[in-house]
């Protein structure tokens, strides 16, 4: 058997806030419709609500004085550091975000320079062939950077990548809308390298969708919801649950089977699906739905692994935290081992929806 090239991960690291922030903190918040006329129903009983259709308990936000390409850095430190690899010889360093570097008590998103060039000036890299730039894919963005890792090395360009997700979505939420509450910050990176093998290893198959023509709006900016705000030019990250629930279940199964019968995987044989941790009511769904069309009425006992309930949802870094978190024994019982099998998956702005299988 001749041997091929495989993008395999040798390290990886995450940011996670230390500011917790629990459910009730959200007692004495002003909630408004899309229509702009408040709520009937009490906080407390929004809230409650909140935690039965999504499982969040608790998230996490960065302190005032951290902005997105600050934890993006600690999440590199972080990978680099696991994989032992010297961060001069970097080929590439992908950025995944949506609203750049937001200040706190500041609406205005900064992209120059990319936080990209920000991580490599923070790591210290003097190194001109590290290339850094931007990804914006929405919540699949961390995802979609590690399918064009492997493309670069698949290809010859490259041999060491660095992939970060990374996002700050406390400073770009309207405190108006309950929706606001899903919302949360934080960090990963993944390491990838060049590897040669005769077995198949490291990233096996991939496949990526864009739904822009009937999706595009599911998620996008607005103003607040309370009718005082509409005088300002402030604008904050809006979506279409109910479509956007309807979408994600219709969609992801399929994408996911998709990409297992690109690589030729069983589905009883994946260990792990590690999934954007969006809704957690929802990704049981969507676990479901996936199993269901192998005719499997029931999904095995731990294969999804998931951090929303105290963690959030931090878009683009959701999966990458969930990996390194399981790879470095902090998801117990969640454990990794050489050979086994793991599907990547995401859904979020754009619609964007992307997949992957693995082989650790």
């Amino acid at each position: 058997m001749s041997s091929k090239i495989y993008s395999v991960i040798t390290g990886t690291g995450s940011y996670i806030p230390t500011q917790k922030v629990k459910n009730e903190a959200f007692l004495e918040n002003e909630f408004y419709g899309a229509d702009q006329q408040k709520l009937k129903k009490s906080n407390q009983q929004i809230i409650e609500k909140l935690e039965e259709i999504t499982t969040i308990r608790e998230r996490r936000y960065v302190k005032d004085h951290l902005v997105t390409s600050d934890i993006a850095y600690f999440a590199a430190r972080d990978a680099i550091t696991s994989s032992g690899v010297d961060a001069e010889t970097l080929d590439y360093i992908i950025v995944a975000h949506n609203f750049g570097d937001v200040k706190h008590n500041s609406q205005r998103i900064d992209l120059v320079p990319t936080l990209a060039a920000r991580v490599k000036h923070k790591l210290g890299i003097k190194n001109p062939a590290t290339v850094a730039y931007d990804l914006p894919f929405g919540c699949p963005g961390w995802l979609q950077g590690l399918i064009q890792a492997d493309y670069y090395i698949k290809s010859g360009d490259a041999q060491k990548i660095l992939v970060i997700g990374a996002e700050v979505l406390s400073r770009v939420i309207d405190s108006h809308d309950m929706d606001s509450m899903l919302y949360s910050d934080g960090a990963g990176a993944t390491l990838l390298e060049a590897r040669e093998s005769e077995e198949p290893t490291g990233i096996l198959a991939h496949s990526t969708r864009s739904d822009t023509y009937l999706y595009s709006e599911m998620l996008y900016m607005g103003p607040s919801y309370k009718p005082e705000s509409k005088k300002s030019r402030n604008i904050f990250l809006k979506m279409h649950g109910r479509k956007l629930y309807q979408y994600a279940l219709e969609t992801v199964p399929q994408a996911i089977k998709s990409c297992l019968e690109k690589s030729n995987t069983p589905i009883e044989k994946i260990k792990k699906v590690l999934i954007h941790q969006a809704n957690g009511k929802m990704d049981d769904a969507i676990l479901k739905r996936l199993y269901a069309l192998y005719g499997i009425n029931t999904p095995p006992e731990g294969v999804m692994p998931m951090t929303i309930d105290t963690l959030g949802n931090s878009s683009v870094a959701t999966v990458p935290t969930l990996l390194d978190l399981i790879l470095k024994n902090q998801m117990e019982p969640h454990h990794l081992q050489k050979g086994d099998l793991v599907v990547f998956a995401s859904v979020g702005a754009g619609m964007n929806i992307n997949a992957a299988v693995y082989r650790m």
